[in-house]
């Protein structure tokens, strides 16, 4: 069983570990983006079509790195930026956030059918391109 050192649940029950991780609003939007849409930089999440504020952006994305879910490291071209990337344990949620989707697809909205419409058809396939992009994007 793998526990975090100095990290207190409220029980040790998985489910409870998930929700404590991903749970509010913005963190899975965030690893959504950062799936799907390859955003890397504090911008790109900012202009997601959602509208996260400046200041729960800056707090989603220390949580989802202090939970082992993306790494920043300093950006390259510019040093007073960071870049973030999906860890594994980040990309490890593709297969739920596909599942997500298509139950808000078959029971909520309409929206992004082009994308539905490539998970219902070939789900394997989907969540390969979807590794082989984090992968290529560094990881």
């Amino acid at each position: 069983m793998r526990k975090k050192i100095g990290k207190k649940r409220r029980s040790e029950c998985p489910l409870n570990a998930s929700v404590e991780m991903l749970g509010d609003r913005w963190s899975l939007l965030i690893v959504r983006d950062m799936m799907l849409n390859g955003a890397r930089r504090y911008a790109e999440f900012l202009n997601s079509h959602e509208g996260i504020a400046t200041n729960i952006l800056t707090d989603r994305l220390r949580k989802l790195a202090a939970d082992g879910i993306i790494t920043a490291k300093r950006d390259p071209s510019d040093g007073r930026s960071s870049i973030y990337l999906l860890t594994a344990k980040g990309i490890g949620l593709a297969p739920l956030l596909t599942e997500l989707v298509l139950w808000a697809a078959a029971h909520e909205t309409t929206g992004r059918p082009g994308l539905v419409r490539q998970m219902r058809e070939d789900k394997v396939k989907f969540l390969v391109g979807v590794q082989r992009g984090w992968k290529q994007r560094g990881r």
